[in-house]
């Protein structure tokens, strides 16, 4: 996983409106908050998105953008957008390229069956694209406030 003063890898994917997004775009304009969540409409990673969604007044305030990041399709983020009334991008990153780049993707366990997949982590990096600040093993309640009080 990065490391706070680490230069955060840029990337491309597909945003939940189907453009492309890079980290590189908001570089010299804007942090960066970039959320890696399991799965789209379940009840972790829902608490998770609301508490961002209901303090995104807070991140503008702060000149902050929240990106979320899972391997859901952009279909998938569209409908959990809509359900969820988010407020800020979601990121479709099937082959967990990006997940993968920050330290995000790796080996979990659940009722004793191991497996690779997200693991749920947030990471703030400054408008000179270096890392700020790393959340590892991230708990969603409460998450979107401990973020704010790091900016």
């Amino acid at each position: 996983m990065l490391k706070v003063g680490d230069k955060a890898p840029d990337f491309k994917v597909l945003s939940d409106q189907g453009k492309e997004v890079t980290l590189s775009q908001f570089l010299g304009k804007k942090d960066v908050i970039l959320y890696f969540y399991p799965k789209d409409n379940t009840s972790g990673c829902t608490k998770e998105a609301c508490s961002f969604r209901d303090n995104m007044p807070r991140f503008d305030t702060k000149k902050a953008v929240v990106l979320g990041v899972s391997p859901d399709s952009v279909k998938s983020h569209q409908g959990f957008i809509q359900k969820q009334n988010l407020n800020f991008n979601l990121l479709s990153d099937p082959e967990h390229k990006v997940a993968e780049a920050y330290g995000a993707w790796g080996e979990k366990s659940m009722y004793g069956k191991k497996y690779m997949g997200i693991l749920r982590s947030t990471f703030i990096i400054g408008k000179d694209g270096t890392i700020k600040k790393v959340y590892e093993k991230v708990k969603p309640e409460g998450h979107a406030e401990e973020v704010l009080q790091a900016l």
